[in-house]
């Protein structure tokens, strides 16, 4: 790392149960999978936010969130094939500012499956202000000097975000079992069907509705997240199927 820019940047992060905190330079290559979640995850009556904890088929653990836009937004990453590692408010940016010093904690940093690193913060744009804007402005420059990547994740779309929230129910592997449903499911939709018409060609549709809910977690079979609120009759296709049914 050649890069002047970082000079003026420090990150402070617990590691098994010490603190650390030191310049961006030493700390870039850290293995963030590692440390803890730098603020509690933790509600109060009457408060603004809504933490709690997500189990991550990703990570096979439990990570913390602050607010139901957040929550929202690690199901989306724990249901990204690219995403190898969700690592929630893993450390304290610190830099200086005009105004005295500053400090921002981002929600989420991401290990890609390709080694990448990508830094989240989510924050619905009607909620932001110009100390936020400097805030992720600020991250933005950080990570940018150290070839890592930075997302500002607003809203999601609210049918998808609604139809993905209900397959996460059912992200779990135990719910793609037995492989023999899963073999009959991928033959069936190798045509795309109404949702209910194809898992009754499967079997019983109350054994059969869960595995099919696993596999549109999976994207082994696909369906219009985005139309409308996914139903009995919602067109169901194995992935690739749709290409030559048009």
């Amino acid at each position: 790392m050649a890069n002047a820019e970082f000079e003026g940047f420090e990150l402070g992060f617990s590691l098994n149960g010490t603190s650390v905190r030191r310049s961006l330079r030493a700390s870039w290559d850290t293995r963030f999978e590692d440390v803890e979640p730098v603020r509690e995850f933790s509600w109060r009556k009457g408060g603004l936010g809504f933490a709690g904890w997500y189990y991550s088929v990703t990570v096979r653990d439990h990570v913390g969130y602050e607010s139901w836009l957040e929550r929202d937004r690690l199901i989306l990453l724990d249901r990204d094939p690219q995403v190898a590692a969700i690592i929630s408010q893993p450390f304290w940016l610190h830099w200086d500012t005009a105004d005295g010093k500053r400090r921002h904690a981002p929600d989420y940093l991401i290990r890609l499956a390709d080694g990448r690193v990508r830094v989240v913060d989510v924050r619905a744009e009607d909620d932001m202000d110009d100390r936020t804007h400097e805030a992720f402005a600020a991250t933005e420059r950080a990570c940018s000097s150290v070839g890592w990547e930075f997302e500002w994740a607003g809203r999601p779309d609210p049918v998808f975000m609604a139809n993905v929230r209900w397959l996460a129910r059912y992200r779990r592997t135990r719910s793609g079992r037995p492989p023999t449903t899963v073999a009959r499911l991928l033959e069936v939709f190798s045509e795309p069907k109404a949702m209910w018409q194809g898992a009754e060609l499967v079997g019983d549709r109350l054994e059969v509705l869960p595995v099919l809910f696993h596999l549109l977690w999976s994207g082994a079979l696909e369906t219009d997240l985005v139309g409308g609120l996914m139903e009995s009759d919602s067109l169901v296709w194995a992935r690739g199927a749709r290409q030559w049914a048009g």
